[in-house]
């Protein structure tokens, strides 16, 4: 007996092994007075949205809240639905009106489909088709005078299982085409507790506030105003008790190369021994056009970074102008960080810009072999020295040792933005531009939060049997503490293999070794798209440092057309002149696209700062940005164009033409539910599925062939019915 329940806790816990994705939003559809067709009736207002969760040792308990306005002339009646999340139980639901508390009901999944489908052909807008396949949970909605409100609270209660320590959660925002009007506030808060060390936390759909208060809880947050959010929130943290978390996302279709992204994280709570000691060297600028404002706050900047160094750290600093001034000879001990202040307080601003001397300066203490951080500031053009652009980095590239990180900081727009981005990114370090609104010590203050304690240098990874290419970022960067690794690359061949971490800790080589999985099909759909934003920013990146090359040009605008990924160079995913979908259109926009891709740009102005921010943002992605023109479905992408939501795989073929609402259009959907999510774009979608490029029109059209039926696999069973009836099987033979 004993060992047949063991045998069955075995089982249980492989069954606990598969991720779990949860999906719920609640919507109104109005019912409008009996002479008022339901078409003309818009969508309730959703004032707004606020989500609580609470994820305890993976049991997420979801609370909504959410006020419904009816900005209509109408008095209307309603039903409220709430598309229910797979494998989750609902544990309350709440509807207040007028203080009174009402009741619903629960719909199966075919109950459910049968009232979407209602709607669309009622309201002729195909959003609801998102939500095919689930159960739901309905309740009536009172009489709305115009102008007033209702209240809805729902709350629910699911299990999140965990995949080799990588978990998720998924709350469906989607409410654009839900509400009339955007939403005065969207707010979502996620209370994470485990047993088991919390290491990554990462969204790649918002961007959201992590708040690290210990290994074991971690707070996020998310809040906007004046939105009209369009995209669920998504959001994975992993788990583990090693030093170092590495966990690993995949996609990949059938026949293709595979899409992958690492998540490496270290734990929260460390010892001093753990900590690497560092060099940072802050160089200042201090020639005239510094003077007043910058100045003062540039020092007080330093001040911060002088008061937050680690025990074992060591110091310099460098002001220039004209000349160059140290605070001292050699690197000192953060114990003297008292009379270096005062070094500071002397500092007055006078003279020109010699940015060259004030480097190799720097590079000349920056020898030793911990990590050097130089903390570079400046608000002009090199004018005294070498000024040649060309010289400078030279002569830095070959000053600088292997552990060099310069971090540059561009104060105002009058600054060489090619100067402080080659030399930034040639050192694993990074530019920042602090406009002229923003303030020096906030900038730098909050940067130096983020590096102060490193924990991992030189770090590298090894994917043994799997062959990577593409990744991106490249060279790694350091480790911190309150970090995190977000890399995103391409695998061609699939399998188990052990990745390796590298690195030194305090001198000493460090190695983590991790068994992984690469498999051959499927996966997270937004991996694509957010390699393909990277990828555009290196290209980018590359012909901005090293001039314009046309293999790279033309992979630019394949990957944007592709992947719809919008820069200021690829205007012509919104010219709707441009044919992008044929081959013989995209030769002639490659010829077009090339200059404006390649262009020259200024390297100094306010122009040129933007255009550094924007180019470095698709470099550094954590998450693919949307647009009003281009949305991503699925492991699809679509371009508005003429009025029309178009797949970008699709090249211009004769299209399957299938009238939107009509009985072959239910049919389809009937014989496959999982391509509703992409007909819920619009009244008129191309999209090609399985080789056919079906369109969907306003106008009537003939009948057409439908696709094969998937094979009946019968209904489906929930996890929670599966396990319910496991542990009442388990406990008979318990006796």
């Amino acid at each position: 007996m004993k060992r047949i329940l063991f045998s069955a806790l075995m089982i249980l816990g492989l069954i606990l092994s598969t991720t779990g994705v949860a999906y719920a939003d609640g919507i109104i559809i109005p019912d409008p007075p009996p002479h008022v067709p339901p078409i003309e009736v818009p969508n309730l207002a959703i004032k707004y949205h606020r989500v609580n969760v609470t994820i305890d040792n993976q049991v997420a308990t979801t609370e909504i809240d959410q006020v419904f306005v009816n900005d209509s002339e109408w008095e209307l009646e309603g039903i409220y639905i709430f598309p229910l999340p797979e494998e989750a139980a609902i544990s309350d639901f709440a509807m207040w009106v007028d203080g009174e508390k009402w009741e619903g009901e629960l719909l199966t999944r075919e109950k459910a489909r049968q009232i979407y489908e209602d709607i669309v052909r009622q309201r002729k807008d195909p959003a609801l088709l998102e939500y095919i396949g689930r159960e739901a949970f309905q309740a009536s909605i009172f009489p709305i005078p115009p102008g007033g409100e209702r209240r809805i609270e729902l709350a629910y209660s699911q299990l999140l299982l965990a995949d080799q320590g990588l978990v998720k959660y998924v709350y469906p925002l989607d409410t654009e085409r839900f509400s009339s009007r955007p939403l005065e506030e969207v707010v979502i808060t996620v209370q994470i507790h485990s047993r088991q060390a919390i290491k990554a936390v990462y969204s790649p759909s918002h961007d959201i506030a992590i708040d690290r208060v210990d290994d074991h809880n971690v707070n996020v947050g998310f809040e906007a105003a004046d939105v009209t959010p369009d995209r669920d929130f998504e959001l994975y943290y992993t788990l583990s008790d090693e030093e170092f978390g590495v966990n690993l996302l995949t996609y990949r279709e059938s026949g293709e190369d595979g899409f992958f992204l690492l998540l490496v994280a270290p734990k929260v709570e460390v010892e001093s021994r753990e900590v690497v000691a560092k060099d940072v060297i802050l160089v200042l600028d201090t020639s005239g056009s510094m003077e007043g404002e910058k100045l003062s706050q540039a020092k007080e900047a330093l001040r911060y970074v002088l008061e937050h160094l680690n025990p074992e750290d060591r110091f310099n600093i460098v002001a220039f102008s004209t000349g160059v001034s140290l605070y001292a000879e050699e690197l000192q001990p953060a114990t003297n960080r008292r009379e270096a202040q005062k070094f500071i307080d002397r500092l007055t601003a006078v003279g020109g810009t010699n940015i060259h001397r004030a480097l190799l300066e720097a590079l000349e203490m920056a020898k030793g072999e911990r990590p050097q951080i130089i903390i570079f500031l400046t608000d002009g053009l090199p004018t005294e020295g070498v000024v040649g652009m060309e010289e400078i980095i030279g002569d830095v590239r070959e000053a600088a040792s292997q552990n060099a990180r310069i971090f540059a900081f561009g104060v105002g727009d009058d600054v060489n933005t090619l100067l402080l981005d080659t030399m930034a990114q040639e050192n694993r370090g990074a530019s920042v531009y602090v406009r002229p609104y923003e303030s020096i010590e906030e900038e730098v203050s909050s940067f130096y939060t983020k590096v102060s304690t490193p924990l991992l240098a030189d770090m590298e990874l090894d994917f043994g049997k799997v062959r990577v290419e593409d990744t991106y970022p490249y060279p790694l960067p350091d480790l911190f503490l309150g970090s995190q690794l977000v890399m995103v690359g391409r695998y061609s061949n699939n399998g188990h293999t052990t990745i390796v971490l590298r690195g030194e800790v305090n001198g000493e080589e460090q190695e983590f070794r991790y068994g992984v999985d690469f498999p051959a099909q499927g996966g997270e759909e937004f991996i694509p798209r957010l390699w393909a934003t990277r990828k555009i920013g290196y290209l980018l990146n590359q012909i901005r440092l090293h001039g314009e090359n046309k293999e790279l040009v033309d992979e630019i605008v394949e990957l944007s057309i592709r992947y719809g990924i919008m820069t200021p160079y690829t205007s012509f995913l919104v010219n709707e002149e441009m044919d992008i979908f044929t081959p013989e259109g995209r030769d002639i926009l490659l010829e077009e696209a090339a200059p404006m891709v390649a262009a020259p740009t200024a390297v100094s102005g306010s122009r040129a700062v933007q255009d550094s921010e924007a180019r470095q943002g698709l470099w550094r992605a954590e998450r693919v940005a949307e647009s009003q023109v281009v949305k991503g479905v699925g492991d699809k992408v679509f371009i508005l164009r003429d009025g029309i939501w178009t797949d970008t795989t699709y090249e211009g073929q004769d299209t399957t033409k299938v009238g939107f609402a009509s009985e072959d259009y239910f049919r389809l959907l009937s014989a496959h539910p999982e391509w509703a999510r992409y007909f819920s774009l619009g009244q008129r979608v191309i999209v090609v599925l399985d080789g056919t490029a079906y369109e969907v029109t306003e106008e009537a059209q003939p009948a057409i062939d439908l696709p094969a039926t998937p094979p009946d696999r019968g209904p489906s069973e929930s996890l929670l019915d599966f396990l319910v009836r496991f542990f009442h099987w388990l406990m008979s033979l318990l006796g």
